[in-house]
């Protein structure tokens, strides 16, 4: 690691000029370095909170001071021991401001930080990393507060690049002057496209892949071609253009995309065309379009506002070369939208989905982790793809049914993807060493054609899906969600019914018993309901969801007033294993059983360890927490706010609960 060399090289220099000090100055080297990488640099502030940094400088300090009075004593000058210090220190800095391309250290930590970034979930990680996790808002609707924007504002291209802008990553920070232009100019693809304009379309990226990934050898003369397919409705002229090679305009109406996009392109020093849709198709259609015409052995779908990073393409290439059955994604890292910052996205995530069919990141199962053990550069499974950046075999993706024709514009394509891979025969991965840069908006700048707009086209294709691929665990999705019971009637599915059948597919059971066996949906033989507690008549919820819902429900377990009919939050599940679970992979928790004297009950991630393990006895109705030996009861004087555990009595009234069933086939 090049921070590892810079730092031997300093301590060996410290040690030539002071022989007696020289184990000393390696161990305070190594005590005084926090280090965490922002635009290519090690910042003190942001390893970790303030208040930690000061109190880890002050202790170096002091351990500093007192070394330096006893070497002052010995050698009898003062003025020399200030000189070391000085000259530390200066070492110190020179070490923090050190860049460093790639990372030693490969496992990752979660520190939680508060975030204005409401899409996002953010920590820093053992290294010191700031680390965020993005989430797609494709259910959001569109923002209601648009200004009035004349044609002249939309078919203006105002790119206009500055080389340093944007350069390594590095965020765009618009002048308190030109913030009226940012915040109208916002509204025309919801970020900030001042920013955009700024950076020049081959902006640098940092190389963020581990060192292992760099390490790695590919046979580059047995890869596959590939054909990169993006589709863009009036994206902004910046962002496509960082974007890389098969451009599928889905009937856009910007001026400065049609042909000043064309000559530009044509200048470029790779083959990049643009077709055209002469109608508004959405990216579905505007996909199968650009796939029919690609000539590559392999189809790579990116949206229009992506950046990939160095060494991006191989680890999705290799692998399927390997097994043309294989789809395989990269890490998704973020954009931030407001500054264009590239920002290191976290690797051990997986996606899923939620009751509602909506995609989530959620953290990897056990067995998965296991594999990134012995080899942190292999792919690793995933139940489920987010669907806007992957690479598949074009003759596997047509032999498959490529995509559902009958689904508009976007949303659930994922999913009906996903499920069709895996339950028949192929697999989707995930490949750690390939990292491509996202904008993650808080919105959709786009309109959606069609009755209902938005949530009529997403709920369209959400019951399809269903109808499709979920088998008896249609009926619990269309029991919770009222807005696609709706319209189930109005779909027609009997064409992708036929494709089923014709590749001998498994069934949804097979799903989650095989490749989400984590999963926290109900099952037949399983508990489904509420948890009510018998004295007060109250029933368990679990908090509500953050930031609209992206981001898991995670914190105090309550009780609160039972809902008559089929109530999510007070719905839980309780699988064989003894995991009580509910939407969006959370789970009753105690995650201080072992140090605190009155343990508190919490709902956190699903994690698979035994803590989050309980039992119910339908004679005594105790949950008895199997780690620990202790029940579940009422909140404690100590812990006013949840539920806690204490010492297991069959007489206690507080900790009597009643598991009461509810129906989800029908």
């Amino acid at each position: 690691m090049e921070g590892g060399r810079h730092a031997a090289h300093h301590n060996t220099a410290l040690a030539l000029l002071f022989p007696r000090l020289s184990t000393a100055f390696t161990l305070l080297a190594v005590r005084c370095t926090f280090r965490a990488r922002v635009n290519g640099y090690h910042l003190l502030t942001l390893s970790l909170s303030l208040e930690h940094v000061a109190a880890a400088v002050t202790r170096c300090r002091d351990q500093l001071s007192v070394m330096f009075r006893l070497w002052a004593c010995r050698r009898r000058g003062r003025w020399a021991g200030v000189g070391v210090m000085v000259l530390l220190l200066f070492v110190l800095v020179f070490l923090i401001r050190e860049p460093r391309t790639n990372f030693e250290d490969d496992s990752d930590v979660m520190i939680p930080l508060k975030s204005r970034h409401r899409n996002q979930e953010e920590y820093i990680d053992k290294r010191g990393i700031h680390v965020v996790v993005g989430h797609y808002m494709g259910d959001d609707i569109p923002g209601k507060t648009t200004p009035n924007l004349t044609d002249e504002i939309l078919n203006t291209n105002g790119y206009s690049p500055d080389p340093k802008a944007g350069a390594l990553g590095s965020p765009v920070e618009i002048p308190t002057w030109d913030s009226a232009r940012m915040q109208k100019l916002y509204h025309i693809n919801r970020f900030n496209l001042l920013a955009s304009d700024r950076i020049p379309v081959n902006r640098t990226l940092p190389d963020i892949r581990k060192k292992k990934c760099v390490e790695k050898q590919y046979h580059m003369d047995k890869l596959p071609s590939t054909s990169v397919i993006i589709v863009f409705h009036n994206e902004a002229w910046s962002t496509l253009l960082r974007t890389e090679i098969l451009l599928v305009d889905d009937a856009s109406e910007r001026k400065f995309l049609k042909e000043p996009l064309e000559e530009y392109v044509a200048k470029l020093p790779v083959t990049v065309r643009v077709l055209r849709s002469p109608t508004r198709t959405g990216l579905i259609r505007a996909r199968l379009m650009g796939a029919q015409k690609a000539k590559g052995t392999v189809l790579t779908f990116l949206d229009a506002h992506c950046e990939a990073t160095a060494g991006w393409l191989e680890p999705l290439l290799s692998r399927i070369a390997e097994d043309r059955t294989r789809v395989v994604c990269p890490i998704i890292d973020i954009i931030h939208e407001d500054t264009f910052q590239y920002v290191r996205s976290f690797e051990l995530h997986w996606g899923a989905f939620n009751w509602n069919l909506h995609f989530r990141w959620y953290t990897l199962g056990q067995h998965e982790l296991e594999g990134r053990k012995r080899d942190i550069t292999e792919a690793y499974r995933t139940p489920a793809m987010a669907g806007g950046l992957f690479s598949i075999h074009k003759d596997y993706f047509f032999q498959l049914g490529s995509y559902d024709k009958n689904m508009d514009v976007w949303g659930g394509e994922n999913l009906e993807m996903s499920f069709r891979v895996w339950m028949c025969g192929g697999s989707v991965e995930i490949a750690p060493c390939s990292h491509v840069g996202h904008v993650f908006r808080k919105s959709s700048p786009y309109t959606f054609p069609g009755q209902g707009g938005v949530g009529g086209v997403l709920y369209r294709n959400l019951a399809r899906v269903a109808l499709v691929w979920l088998d008896d665990w249609s009926e619990f999705y269309f029991k919770i969600n009222s807005e696609a019971a709706r319209v189930r009637d109005d779909v027609a599915v009997r064409d992708r019914l036929m494709l089923r059948d014709r590749l001998q597919c498994h069934d949804f059971q097979w799903y989650l018993d095989n490749i989400w066996p984590e999963h926290f949906f109900p099952t037949k033989d399983g508990f489904f309901g509420k948890i009510r507690h018998e004295a007060q008549d109250k029933c368990l919820i679990r908090p509500g969801g953050r930031f609209g819902g992206s981001v898991q429900p995670t914190g105090m377990a309550t009780l609160k007033e039972c809902v008559i009919e089929v109530y999510p939050p007070q719905t839980f599940v309780f699988n064989k294993k003894g995991y009580i679970m509910t939407d969006e992979s959370v789970c009753l928790d105690s995650p201080d059983f072992d140090t605190a004297t009155h343990p508190q009950v919490r709902v956190m991630a699903c994690n698979e360890f035994d803590r989050q393990r309980w039992t119910y006895d339908e004679t005594s109705r105790l949950v008895k927490h199997i780690k620990s030996g202790l029940c579940l009861d009422l909140p404690s004087k100590m812990n006013p706010d949840t539920l806690s555990l204490n010492k297991c009595d069959t007489s206690a009234k507080n900790q009597r609960w009643t598991f009461q069933h509810e129906e989800w086939l029908r």
